[in-house]
């Protein structure tokens, strides 16, 4: 009996890789000869792409490949955002899916799953993916993406690193082959800081683009309207305030964006500060700003950056979870894991017992406070 099968599968991968590389460095304009060596037919391939950061550049040159080399692979997608991740179905690259979210793409996902193009091994929530990476569903290859690599591999994954380092760890020590694609590629030494290491990375190259990111921002003020504020009191007095929950995950929406707005009003009338909403997993939306500035919040860690609020997040690192050189830090795999839990300042209460589930999301919180006033909280 063996024990080092995927290490020597992996050398022999590498060795095959050397000829379209500098080092780690990939000829960019050998990428799509470089995936038909290293990726292997069947294999099983995590492809980084959620709800914001997309892994595109080897998305697209994946899905023009030869499906005569490479076919029948097994993807682990999270979010199946972009019209090249089914690309590689239709083409016969892939067959096999494991998914959390399908977004944009899901009527044409539908489609293809009923004319048997598409085979669902399971739909997971974010975090059991992540997970299944490091059990049953290890990958042999993942596609990642990163702001800036340096040659040795280092990678600056900045304000959204959301994913990179979970998919990452998941390959890099049970012998998968990690590739990355990088904005810009520089000498070692010049990165702002190094948020996976080098040893980590098997392959990096210049993409063609900037990684495709889509912006979380849904919470203009202007677009919160008299029924939305209205919510957001009932959901205070109902949840907030009964069961005066400190840590919350707040979901995109304009329900929720409302609580937050109101906070430093209404909830200042009611002498909530202090007792609620204090420590928060969520992205760095404006809409969070009022309730910061008048001290009702404590931390806030984020699945993901939001353009725009770069300036603003580096000058309170006291809120946010920020590096030395002053970008975010995010993680979107323990922010969601962080996020399933509202924590009530005082335990046990009538909704929450000990650290169990609280159902604070975007409808569940309203549902929850009209229930509780009808039945006479």
């Amino acid at each position: 009996m063996t024990w080092d099968r995927r290490r020597r599968a992996k050398t022999r991968r590498m060795d095959d890789a050397g000829q379209y590389c500098t080092g780690k460095v990939i000829d960019a304009g050998r990428l799509g000869d470089l995936l038909q060596t290293v990726i292997h037919p069947g294999d099983r391939v995590a492809l980084e792409g959620d709800n914001q950061k997309q892994a595109d550049y080897l998305s697209r040159t994946l899905a023009a490949c030869d499906p005569e080399r490479l076919h029948d692979l097994h993807m682990l997608i999270s979010s199946v955002s972009r019209p090249e991740h089914l690309d590689l179905f239709e083409r016969g690259i892939a067959t096999r899916l494991d998914l959390a979210y399908a977004g944009p793409q899901s009527v044409r996902i539908a489609q293809l799953v009923e004319d048997g193009t598409v085979q669902i091994g399971a739909i997971h929530t974010y975090v059991e993916l992540y997970a299944r990476m490091f059990t049953d569903l290890a990958p042999d290859v993942v596609l990642l993406c990163a702001t800036a690599a340096d040659t040795d591999g280092n990678l600056f994954t900045g304000p959204n690193t959301e994913d990179t380092p979970t998919i990452a760890e998941a390959a890099a020590f049970h012998d998968g082959v990690v590739i990355v694609q990088a904005d810009r590629i520089v000498e070692p030494g010049t990165l702002p800081r190094i948020d996976i290491p080098g040893d980590w990375v098997d392959l990096v190259v210049a993409a063609d683009r900037p990684f495709a990111l889509e912006p979380l921002f849904t919470r203009d003020p202007r677009l919160i309207g008299p029924v939305e504020i209205l919510k957001a009191m009932i959901a205070i007095r109902g949840v907030y305030e009964r069961h005066e929950v400190v840590s919350l995950n707040h979901g995109i929406g304009f329900d929720t964006a409302a609580i937050e707005l109101i906070l430093p009003t209404y909830g200042e009338r009611l002498g909530l500060k202090g007792r609620i909403a204090k420590y928060w997993t969520l992205n760095p939306h404006p809409t969070l700003i009022p309730a910061i500035e008048s001290g009702w919040v404590e931390s806030i860690h984020s699945f993901g950056g939001e353009a725009g609020m770069e300036r603003y997040t580096a000058a309170r690192p006291d809120v946010f979870f920020t590096g030395r050189d002053g970008s975010l830090r995010s993680n979107r795999v323990l922010c969601q894991l962080a996020g399933q839990y509202a924590v009530p300042r005082s335990l046990p209460d009538r909704a929450c017992r000990g650290r169990s589930r609280c159902g604070i999301g975007n409808d569940g919180i309203v549902a929850r406070a009209v229930r509780g006033i009808r039945n006479g909280w």
